[in-house]
């Protein structure tokens, strides 16, 4: 197969992302049904740490879980 002179070699080694003990960190997220539109979707954590924000991937319906004391450790909601 003939060289191309347009081929290039792409250095891709410091894309994996931050790592923390051999494990990739994850960003803290809760499972959200939307039942406006019937979907699924990941709520992340916003950067204050304060609140899980996120919207309907279809309809874009707002969507706010605060975080403080007295809360849940339950991780999968509907949003009715």
């Amino acid at each position: 197969m003939p060289s191309d002179p347009r081929d290039y070699k792409l250095d891709v080694s410091g894309m994996d992302g931050p790592q923390k003990s051999g494990i990739a960190q994850t960003r803290p997220f809760l499972s959200v049904h939307f039942a406006c539109c019937s979907v699924y979707s990941r709520v992340y954590r916003n950067s204050e740490g304060t609140a899980y924000v996120g919207r309907c991937p279809r309809c874009s319906r707002p969507v706010r879980f605060l975080i403080g004391d007295g809360g849940t450790d339950q991780r999968f909601f509907v949003v009715e």
